[in-house]
């Protein structure tokens, strides 16, 4: 897969064209020039490095946003197996940003939920661009209580730029939909791992996030509000969606250190849209590993760690 360069990726883009241009002379001449090949492809490694190792927060939000990436149909394919996808909310209808239904990773059987976005036009207007309406979110909560009746954990894979703002959402009632979503989560009786894969857009993301284990992938971002929406509201044009970028801490490592996720899942170097199938071996492990802990907690303490988890974030304490 030719993956589409970032900006600050073009110096390993660069690279990758010498390196190839010089394997293309050498074809059908008796030339060796092995050492210089080794050399560039140490040169390209180490470039790679450096730059994702000192990635700033506007640049995680183009990965987290790169069409390329892993979307949740793609790690349903490669971290999951036996998935059988269920439709409909039993309301108004089915949401198609908002696949599914009954899987299993590793060994452990469980109910999968995630958003989904498209990478063409015909499939982001089928999935909405990736935000949920409000039937997205009550039949994630319909299959939630399937998964409390039957005894099986729920996963949730988040990837959207926020639940869809438009009218006919807000005739059907979309803040009561997610409302109802963070109460039900809350007190829901079997064990809940959500996972951020790229984009985690405010409520439309809490809405399949209220849950006893937060991860996030290493280059995925999760914020109340969007960047660019950032910079209109307190800089008056969007051009200042990097600056925004690094205030609102959006970033998986800041959001380890301030207590609203719970862990941070690796990326293979260059991130994920470079290496589907390694991304997602990492992705299933963390969750297998998150799903093996929590089966051994009781259900009452395990609501009252959930409830206590959630309680604490944004206390801030004063030293006297």
């Amino acid at each position: 897969m030719r993956v589409h360069p970032l900006d600050f990726e073009r110096p390993v883009v660069e690279l990758e064209h010498k390196l190839d241009d010089i394997k293309k002379h050498l074809q059908g001449q008796d030339i060796n020039l092995d050492p210089e090949v080794r050399d560039i492809g140490a040169k390209i490694e180490a470039t790679r490095r450096e730059i994702y190792e000192n990635l700033n927060a506007w640049q995680r939000v183009q990965i987290a946003r790169h069409i390329q990436r892993p979307f949740f149909l793609d790690y349903i394919s490669l971290s999951f197996t036996d998935f059988v996808e269920l439709h409909g909310d039993r309301v108004f209808g089915d949401d198609a940003s908002m696949p599914a239904g009954l899987a299993t990773i590793g060994d452990v059987k469980c109910v999968v939920i995630g958003q989904q976005k498209g990478r063409d036009v015909k499939e982001n207007l089928l999935r909405n661009f990736g935000s949920p309406h409000p039937e997205g979110y009550r039949k994630a909560l319909r299959l939630m209580r399937l998964a409390e009746k039957f005894s099986l954990p729920v996963v949730t894979l988040i990837d959207t730029p926020g639940a869809y703002p438009g009218v006919g959402a807000e005739e059907r009632h979309i803040a009561e939909a997610i409302a109802v979503n963070l109460r039900e989560m809350m007190i829901l009786r079997t064990p809940i791992v959500s996972v951020v894969i790229g984009e985690g857009g405010s409520g439309g993301a809490l809405g399949i996030g209220v849950s006893d284990r937060v991860l996030m992938l290493e280059n995925a971002y999760y914020s109340v509000i969007s960047p660019e929406g950032c910079a209109a509201i307190l800089w008056k044009h969007r051009k200042h969606a990097p600056e925004a970028a690094e205030a609102l801490k959006l970033n998986a490592r800041q959001l380890m250190e301030l207590g609203v996720i719970d862990g941070v899942i690796p990326e293979p170097l260059g991130g994920a849209h470079h290496d589907h199938h390694g991304a997602a071996d990492l992705l299933k492990d963390a969750i297998v590993g998150a799903l093996t802990e929590l089966s051994k907690v009781p259900t009452d303490k395990l609501l009252e760690q959930r409830y206590g988890k959630f309680r604490r974030m944004g206390v801030i304490g004063e030293e006297s």
